[in-house]
C-alpha cells in the first residue's frame, strides 16, 4: 500500500478574470460542467488503480471559482472520491469560493456534501477597490457570505491583497484594523504583484517600492490580531490550512485537472506530476529535499530537519547569520528578519 496522497482538484472557470490574475482559468458564462466532472472522475480513477486505495486526509477544491460548479457536479466528483480512496473521517475539504457565487442555500448545499472549510476571495473591504482589482462582488456581498459561514460554524479563511498602487502603510494599518473586526481566525495576505501578461501587467500603474512593500509586510504582523503562520497567512493554531500544512511538509499530493500540480510517491519513489497525470517525471531524493526546504522555510515553524534535508543546507552559512535563521533540534525557521528577505536565503541556504 502506498502512503496517503492529500488531493487538490482545480476548478478553472471563473464569471469573469480578475485585473491581477494571471493563474490558469477560463471566463466562461456557460462551461460544460458534465464533461469537467467525466474528466476529474477519469483522473481520480487513473489514481486509485496506479496507487490502490490509498488514504486520503484533506481535499482542496482551487481556481478559479469552484463555488461555481453545479451542487450535482461537485456531488459526483466527491462520490467518486469516496469510492477510490479511503478518505479519512477527519478530512479537512475545503471549498474556494467568490462571495457573488455562493447564497445561503448553496452553501449548505456544499456543507452536505462534506465541505467543512470555505476559503473566500474578499480581497478588500473597499468597493471602489474591490472595482479596480476587476472583482464582480462588493463589500456587503463579501460580509454576507462571511456571515452565513460563521452562523453555520463552518471553518473559514478570508484572502485580502495589499500593496495596490494608493496603499501606504497606513491604509495597510486600517485594513487590518477592518479585519480584526469581522472575528475571524484565519487571514490570507497577498501583495499585489504585477504580471506580465495580465490587465494590470498592460497598464502603466505607479507601484508602491519594495521598501514600502517591505513596511507594510511589517505593518501586517504588528496590526492583524491573528499571527502569523506562513509568509502570507495568519491564524490561531487550530485553524490553520491543514492541506497546505501537508504541502509545505513536503507531504504527498495529488493534482487534479488541467493546470493542477502534484507530488505523487509511489514504490518509494517521488514523481513530479505536472499538467494532469500524462506527465509524470522521476524527482531524485535530493531535489525533492530542496523543495522541502524552500517550502519548510516559508512557515514559521521551518523545516523539518530531516536526513534528506540535512544533506542540502550549507550550516556554515546559518552559523554565520543567526539573525536570518533559526535552529533548533528538530527545525530550521527563519527570523521575522528573515521572512523579508526570504528568497535571498534560499540561494545561500541551499548547497
Amino acid at each position: 500500500m502506498n502512503c496517503p496522497h492529500n488531493i487538490y482538484i482545480h476548478v478553472p472557470f471563473c464569471m469573469s478574470k480578475c485585473n491581477y490574475c494571471a493563474f490558469y482559468s477560463l471566463a466562461c458564462a456557460s462551461p460544460d460542467w458534465q464533461k469537467y466532472s467525466d474528466d476529474i472522475c477519469g483522473e481520480l480513477k487513473f489514481w486509485a488503480k496506479k496507487l490502490g486505495r490509498i488514504k486520503v486526509p484533506t481535499i482542496f477544491f482551487g481556481g478559479g471559482t469552484p463555488s461555481l460548479m453545479p451542487i450535482n457536479i461537485f456531488g459526483q466528483i466527491m462520490n467518486c472520491i469516496n469510492e477510490s480512496f479511503d478518505v479519512d473521517k477527519n478530512c479537512e475539504i475545503t471549498l474556494e469560493s467568490n462571495p457573488k457565487t455562493l447564497d445561503k442555500s448553496k452553501l449548505s448545499d456544499f456543507v452536505s456534501m462534506g465541505v467543512n472549510r470555505l476559503s473566500i476571495g474578499v480581497q478588500s473591504l473597499n468597493n471602489d477597490e474591490l472595482e479596480f482589482l476587476g472583482r464582480r462582488h462588493n463589500v456587503d456581498d463579501a460580509l454576507m457570505l462571511l456571515e452565513n459561514v460563521q452562523n453555520m460554524g463552518l471553518r473559514v479563511s478570508a484572502d485580502f491583497i495589499y500593496g495596490l498602487p494608493n496603499h501606504d502603510v497606513k491604509s495597510v494599518e486600517n485594513l487590518c484594523q477592518d479585519i480584526n473586526k469581522l472575528g475571524l481566525r484565519h487571514i490570507s495576505m497577498y501583495e499585489l504583484t504585477i504580471e506580465k501578461h495580465t490587465p494590470f501587467g498592460k497598464m502603466n500603474l505607479k507601484m508602491p517600492t519594495n521598501e514600502e512593500m517591505a513596511d507594510m509586510y511589517i505593518a501586517i504582523n504588528e496590526h492583524l490580531s491573528l499571527p502569523r503562520y506562513e509568509v502570507s497567512n495568519y491564524a490561531v493554531p487550530d485553524e490553520h490550512c491543514k492541506h497546505n500544512e501537508n504541502i509545505w511538509a513536503g507531504d504527498a499530493y495529488i493534482g487534479v485537472g488541467r493546470a493542477a500540480a502534484g507530488r505523487i510517491f509511489m514504490d518509494n519513489v517521488w514523481y513530479d506530476e505536472l499538467g494532469g497525470y500524462e506527465k509524470l517525471e522521476k524527482i531524485d531524493n535530493n531535489t525533492r529535499a530542496v523543495e522541502k526546504i524552500i517550502t519548510g522555510m516559508r512557515t514559521v515553524r521551518g523545516v523539518l530537519l530531516s536526513e534528506d534535508v540535512v544533506k542540502q543546507i550549507n550550516f556554515d552559512w546559518v552559523k554565520n547569520h543567526d539573525d536570518l535563521v533559526v535552529q533548533s533540534d528538530k527545525y530550521l525557521s527563519v527570523s521575522a528578519k528573515g521572512m523579508l528577505v526570504l528568497d535571498n536565503i534560499m540561494l545561500d541556504l541551499i548547497k
